[in-house]
């Protein structure tokens, strides 16, 4: 089927006048753009606010629900999704096109999960290279796009199946997002805010087990520290291993080759662009499921970042530290501590910002200071961490299963190569 035939709508946006000064902070309506889509999901990050005024100047590219954003220019060419209910009402810019079908012909999930397929995406980088000057795919294109005449009730079962091992994956996303900010309010409220202390000195009532109110200090020192507290460097909490300068000549497809981990897979995990090899600088390069990744240099507002790897064996390349215990601290630890000082760093980066780049170096991680408690303290908050840490990194096992097992199944959906029923089989065990 010609997609443009079973279209109601099919077009891009534009920019408002006065371009990202006229953004809003909130405003009532979003402005999406090519960085909120995602092959796996619609991003809320960096996604941008419009007055009602610049919204009725849009008013021709109004996003309607369940309608399939496609990005059409640049280097996220080709990526799609569909909108996210909670971006409604909303508008997209001059890199999106907005892609309507009739959903008594063309199921939208159905057509948002033939899009995102393997062989349509190598069909579009292909398109949009062919242009003169930078990636494009244009409205022409676009309708001419070949959609496989299956009927529409077995569109549907495909896009159910494969919508349900996206909604586990989103379910255990969302799991983790809780049980991270779980930790994250402990660790600032025991080592930056000093909420204990700050209590007992304020005659507030206990809210910890009275094993664990006790081992907090009564006051604060001269220096503003919980009494006993020492206060030590960011760098000496752990060793800090940067990633090797991975060039052309050392990728490779042979079947020993191993992902080489870039700021862009730490964001989006293991994709198509994603490069291998089988060329190993050094064993302390490899890294496994587990371990605790930050990513030191880059945009500082949306790559200077701590990340948990469960992507499987793989080379880590430069700008990113393997951050690994040098006895002192648990992971649990090291992470809360990195994540609390996001905002340090971002601005650390922002200062030495080039191009659009920052960095954050090991002596910048020797300069910066926090708050050492004791050792019972320490081992209290190890405690309360462990389970949620333990869940997070399952759910991210689980996450990576059920993207394979998805991406293993979608091609064959889509070619007849597997009908329904039998891909269900194959769902049961990892769902």
């Amino acid at each position: 089927m010609r997609l443009g035939d079973y279209c109601s709508k099919i077009g891009s946006g534009a920019t408002p006048r006065g371009g990202k000064d006229a953004y809003l902070d909130k405003g009532p309506y979003s402005l999406i753009r090519s960085q909120n889509i995602l092959n796996e999901s619609f991003s809320f990050t960096g996604l941008a606010y419009i007055s009602q005024g610049q919204a009725d100047k849009l008013s021709n590219v109004e996003v309607m629900e369940n309608d399939v954003l496609l990005n059409i220019t640049g280097d996220s060419v080709a990526r799609a999704c569909q909108v996210a209910l909670e971006a409604l009402p909303a508008r997209v810019n001059q890199h999106v096109a907005i892609i309507r079908p009739r959903p008594d012909v063309i199921d939208p999930r159905f057509l948002r999960y033939f899009l995102v397929s393997p062989e349509m995406q190598a069909h579009m980088l292909s398109l949009a290279a062919s242009g003169a000057t930078r990636n494009a795919l244009t409205k022409g294109m676009i309708e001419n796009f070949k959609v496989p005449n299956i009927p529409i009730h077995e569109q549907r079962n495909i896009a159910n199946l494969l919508g349900t091992l996206d909604d586990k994956i989103d379910l255990n996303r969302r799991m983790n997002e809780t049980l991270e900010a779980m930790a994250r309010a402990l660790f600032k409220d025991w080592f930056v805010d000093f909420g204990p202390t700050k209590a007992k000195m304020d005659g507030r009532p206990r809210y910890l087990s009275p094993e664990i109110w006790n081992l907090f200090p009564d006051r604060l020192d001269d220096d503003g520290k919980p009494e006993g507290w020492c206060e030590q460097s960011v760098h000496d909490q752990a060793d800090w291993v940067n990633g090797a300068a991975y060039k052309n000549m050392h990728f490779s497809q042979e079947s020993d080759a191993l992902p080489v981990i870039k700021i862009a897979e730490l964001k989006s995990g293991i994709t198509k662009n994603t490069k291998f090899t089988n060329t190993a600088l050094h064993e302390k390069y490899r890294i496994f499921d587990g371990e605790l990744l930050f990513s030191w240099s880059g945009n500082p507002d949306t790559s200077i970042d701590t990340f948990i790897w469960a992507g499987g064996d793989a080379w880590l390349n430069q700008h990113i530290f393997a951050v690994r215990s040098n006895g002192k601290r648990t992971k649990h630890f090291l992470y809360c501590m990195l994540k609390s000082l996001n905002p340090e760093f971002a601005e650390i980066a922002r200062n030495k910002q080039t191009t659009g780049l920052g960095h954050v170096t090991k002596q910048d991680l020797k300069e910066l200071k926090i708050f050492i408690p004791s050792r019972d303290v320490l081992e209290e908050f190890d405690k309360l961490c462990s389970p949620l840490f333990s869940r997070i990194f399952s759910n991210l096992i689980e996450n990576r299963i059920l993207g394979q097992t998805r991406d293993f199944l979608l091609p064959k959906l889509m070619s007849g190569e597997i009908r329904v029923g039998d891909a269900e089989k194959i769902v049961e065990e990892p769902v």
